[in-house]
């Protein structure tokens, strides 16, 4: 049995393992514009947001004070080589534009994670989970009441039916046995469509990816491409398992000539649905309910937002998110180098 360490100990060890992973993020979306640079990089901001959400201080002005006390503050002035603590104005400010940063480093600790032998990149599944919002719910025929927070939108899915809120999209290694880690994400109003969104995390995908399992609300020709071709429209050895959807009264496939830009889509999307049929199509496929949707379940529960998001804005909650998954990779990546072979992490966050 490996021996757990202090409650200071252990999130110093969480800070120094993620501070290259947030400079090296930095680096790969670099601040451009007029003006003189900040007093304070945004990787530091964005390791004293991360601290504060691994606690669980739901909102901005809790961060802050749990952040400013004065024995905690030495220390994280210590740790993230800051030589002011920065103000309330200014981590306020910072924390609107942080979920670009902590979408980076996502992909990156997400690369790290496959390194290190914790995930298995040959077979991923991909799908988006709705959050409601704080404050009343608008009506979609009706002016928003009162107190609404009217960055949110409306969404609708087979689970939680129609939720006034936000989204998070999850791309999570599915392997026949072993850790579900997140290995790239986003966040978004509940409205964004996912067929749009996949397509930026298509082009991110590991290379030892081979296999994308999704659900039908990524049946879109311009999905499968990105993911089965490469930009000269030549295969290249992935496949992309979804089903396929009959709309506005025609066939998933449909009657297609021979030539043609549409035929050879038609064509493409028949050598799809074929391959789901198969039995190897059919057992890769199964994994999607084993991996991605106990993953949503098990995020939210660790992080509290089973009922609701933490704040109210879209860019504000685009932050919580991102920096609760890249928190959520950063623990599964600390249980498994203290010799635990599991995904639990709650020990870590009591720890803390």
């Amino acid at each position: 049995m490996v021996a757990r360490a202090p409650s200071g100990a252990c999130l110093e060890r969480l800070v120094r393992m993620v501070n290259p992973l947030l400079r090296a993020a930095q680096r790969q979306c670099p601040r451009t514009g007029p003006g003189r640079s900040p007093d304070y990089q945004d990787w530091q901001i964005a390791a004293l947001i991360l601290i504060a959400i691994l606690h669980r201080r739901k909102s901005k002005s809790a961060q802050y004070r749990f952040l400013h006390e004065r024995e905690r503050q030495a220390a994280l002035q210590q740790w993230l080589h800051l030589q002011e603590f920065p103000a309330r104005s200014t981590y306020f400010t910072r924390y609107r534009q942080a979920h670009r940063l902590f979408q980076q480093a996502i992909g990156l600790q997400g690369l790290k994670a496959i390194a290190e032998g914790l995930a298995d990149p040959v077979t991923v599944a991909v799908d988006k989970s709705l959050l409601a919002a704080r404050g009343p719910v608008c009506h979609p025929r009706r002016p928003p009441p009162k107190g609404a927070d009217r960055d949110a939108a409306w969404c609708r899915n087979n689970h939680h039916g129609w939720v006034w809120g936000y989204s998070f999209e999850t791309v999570v290694s599915a392997p026949k046995n072993g850790l579900i880690v997140p290995l790239l994400a986003s966040a978004a109003a509940a409205n964004a469509s996912e067929c749009r969104t996949w397509l930026d995390k298509a082009s991110q995908l590991p290379s030892p990816t081979r296999y994308v399992l999704a659900d039908a609300g990524y049946d879109s020709n311009d999905a499968q491409e990105a993911v089965e071709y490469d930009q000269q429209g030549r295969r290249n050895g992935r496949r992309f398992l979804c089903p396929l959807q009959a709309r506005a009264g025609k066939p998933a496939v449909g009657r297609y000539p021979h030539r043609g830009r549409r035929g050879q889509q038609c064509q493409r999307r028949q050598q799809r649905l074929d391959f789901l049929q198969t039995p190897r199509g059919k057992q890769l496929y199964a994994r999607r309910n084993k991996t991605i949707e106990p993953f949503h379940e098990w995020f939210k529960h660790a992080f509290e937002l089973t009922d609701r998001v933490w704040h109210r804005g879209l860019d504000n909650n685009q932050t919580q998110l991102l920096a609760a998954l890249f928190a959520y990779q950063l623990l599964l990546r600390y249980n498994h180098r203290c010799g635990h072979q599991n995904g639990q992490i709650q020990w870590i966050l009591d720890t803390l």
